[in-house]
């Protein structure tokens, strides 16, 4: 009977949101908390106290992605609003018309490069608008957007998910380097086929064998420093392996290696009018100076993201300081503190071990969005501060809703410990596969990030069951953790924090669903190269 209830819930939210006439996330995530709200206090029969302290958590953790998603539209809206989308679309077609070439250079190198330095369902936030800009379809582009944002994922916010991930196991400093250097060997050998995958979903076939060479070129550019440095650091492989790689990519595309000049045919591609079509074949080249300031909103978000986040700099040290400055008690609700960081944090909710807190300055919403923001619209001497805090105020309004659902979901399906809802799924999925485990390892680590909308919580909750799993069955250990590794990386892309934050970002409105069901295919195969690699390395 648990095992049934661990299982509805989810079967149940992903009817709603996939079927014909399907439920938006912002009505489909509230209903399926309140529903699995019952089922823990009438079939698990867990504590109230405890179920209540999960519900107020999972609301407060909320607030971390609906910030940062927040952020994102903020920055994306100030883009827009002083024209530097227009300069960096018109410079992106000077490096190359070809549409292959700008989906690699932003959709993938560019998101490669995002997610080392920062995660939080960030590359897709920021690359999604770009790629909107050029013309290209909104519900295609974040289809493709969620696909790639996977590779560089097990090590992406700096390897936190590697690193710290798998803190909870007893690993030596070996077999953290060993796992992380399969991960990386997995996921470069599944990136040939995700991202052909991923293209296919706005480019016809014909158009893909004929720039499959230059495809294939970025691909190596981002995958092949990503697994040299997996050898050395588990901190840096997709941090630097997006930045060689979209260097790379970006040259490849001037030189025109591999690109037909055959025009390509964009499945629903949103045509610029005849009157501005004319004034750019009109228009002068984009000044460096005027490229410089126009990317600003992009290449300061990056750079201010890698400052924060690199340990040896110090800064994100300052950024974490939880030594409390200032202390509330709030009774039965908890103890609320507040450091000279910033970070907030609530102690024992309802007197419980629940506990929750929030880095303001280092979750990448006001830093790097908000400042970036600020300063592009100082820089522009633009008066649209007003109209674009309005719009990204609106345009939050369902994202919120969503997003205060989900994470109440997420807390009351991992409540538990052993005995949660999710842990009786993965053993029950072990059960089922037994000695062919290694081809189903990384669905669980999907499932893990699926729920949680992150590599690290995911490695964090499957972590020990994957480890106890290859023990019993007598597998590879550091093999196993890395198909969880890559599994979490792969479960990015149907992730649904991030499939609301992308659909939020490009204002799809009810798309969440439609969006799952192609995402889910391209996981499905990547789960399955996944699986064959780890029993081939």
């Amino acid at each position: 009977m648990p095992l049934f209830f661990s299982y509805f819930p989810i079967v149940f939210l992903i009817y709603l949101m996939t079927r014909r006439n399907s439920m938006p996330s912002y009505k489909a995530l509230p209903l399926c908390a309140l529903l699995l709200y019952f089922i823990m206090l009438v079939v698990f029969a867990r504590d109230p106290v405890l179920v209540h302290a999960a519900v107020l958590d999972g609301l407060l953790i909320a607030w971390t992605p609906i910030v940062i998603i927040a952020g994102a539209i903020f920055l994306f809206r100030t883009m827009e609003a002083t024209g530097a989308q227009a300069t960096i679309r018109a410079w992106l077609n000077t490096v190359s018309e070809n549409k292959v070439a700008q989906l690699m250079i932003v959709g993938w190198a560019f998101q490669f490069l995002i997610e080392g330095a920062s995660g939080f369902g960030t590359p897709a936030a920021l690359a999604a608008p770009v790629l909107v800009g050029l013309g290209f379809p909104a519900v295609r582009v974040a289809i493709l957007c969620l696909i790639l944002d996977t590779v560089p994922v097990s090590f992406g916010a700096v390897g936190t998910p590697t690193w710290f991930g798998f803190s909870a196991i007893d690993l030596s400093a070996a077999e953290i380097t060993e796992i992380g250097i399969k991960s990386s060997i997995i996921n470069g050998i599944a990136a040939f086929v995700v991202v052909f995958i991923a293209l296919s979903f706005l480019v016809e076939r014909k158009a893909l064998v004929q720039n499959a060479v230059f495809i294939v070129l970025s691909i190596l550019a981002c995958a092949l420093p990503y697994v040299a440095i997996a050898f050395v650091s588990y901190e840096f492989p997709a941090l630097l392996g997006g930045g060689i790689g979209l260097v790379l990519t970006i040259a490849f595309a001037r030189l025109g290696w591999g690109l037909s000049q055959a025009p390509i045919n964009v499945r629903d591609f949103q045509e610029q009018d005849s009157q501005e079509r004319a004034s750019e074949e009109t228009r002068p080249q984009v000044s460096l100076g005027a490229l410089l300031k126009a990317s600003f909103p992009l290449w300061g978000t990056v750079l201010l993201l890698i400052v924060t986040r690199i340990p040896q700099l110090g800064i994100k040290e300052l950024l974490l300081l939880k030594e409390p400055a200032w202390i509330l008690e709030l009774g039965s609700l908890g103890v609320l503190s507040v450091s000279a960081s910033l970070v907030v944090s609530l102690q024992s909710i309802f007197n419980t071990p629940e506990t929750w807190s929030h880095s303001l300055l280092y979750v990448p919403s006001f830093i790097p969005f908000g400042v970036i923001s600020l300063i592009t619209l100082y820089l522009y001497r633009s008066g649209q501060g007003r109209r674009v805090v309005n719009e990204t105020l609106v345009q939050m309004q369902n994202p919120v809703l969503a997003l205060l659902g989900a994470l109440v979901f997420v807390n009351l399906m991992m409540m538990g410990g052993d005995q949660s809802a999710v842990a009786l799924i993965g053993q029950s999925l072990a059960e089922l596969t037994g000695a062919y485990w290694q081809f189903f390892a990384p669905f669980l680590g999907a499932l893990g990030s699926f729920f949680s909308g992150s590599n690290t919580i995911s490695n964090l909750t499957f972590g020990g069951i994957q480890d106890s799993i290859a023990l019993g069955l007598g597998l590879d250990r550091t093999t196993i953790l890395a198909l969880q590794s890559v599994g979490g990386a792969m479960g990015n892309m149907v992730c649904i924090n991030n499939i609301v934050a992308v659909a939020s970002v490009l204002a799809l409105g009810n798309k969440e669903g439609y969006i799952i069901k192609r995402a889910v295919l391209a996981m499905l195969a990547y789960g399955v190269v996944a699986g064959i690699s780890g029993v081939l390395i």
